[in-house]
């Protein structure tokens, strides 16, 4: 094998994972998308799998802007979600952190000196 086929092989192992990410996306949407009717996402299933290129170009060129649209509500929520956790974790009150601890040192739980540390973790 030359220079040159390896380097094609390169080029065109590039364009197929290009391909597949492109048709896992296109299938990702399809069945997301939750106004669309059951027998239409089966159509445009049937036309991914059937016409690779021309299904996803057509899909794309179709749906294009409402899979933005879908992708970004997705990722708001997911930003959303994790603010939410953040900012449920982050202010937790150190006296009802101690409080927790104190319950689980009441349980037997934890020990006494491990008591001590989740204490003065929380006040510092």
């Amino acid at each position: 094998m030359g220079f040159w086929d390896a380097l094609w092989l390169m080029f065109w192992f590039v364009m197929f994972v290009a391909y597949l990410m492109v048709l896992f996306l296109v299938i990702r949407d399809i069945f997301s998308d939750s106004l669309r009717p059951g027998w239409v996402k089966a159509v445009w299933v049937l036309g991914v799998l059937l016409f690779p290129l021309l299904g996803c170009i057509g899909y794309m060129l179709f749906y294009g802007q409402q899979m933005t649209i879908r992708q970004s509500a997705r990722q708001d929520v997911a930003k959303d979600d994790m603010a939410d956790y953040i900012r449920r974790t982050a202010n937790a009150n150190p006296s009802e952190q101690i409080a927790a601890a104190k319950k689980l040192l009441d349980e037997g739980t934890i020990t006494g000196e491990e008591f001590q540390m989740l204490k003065a973790r929380a006040l510092g």
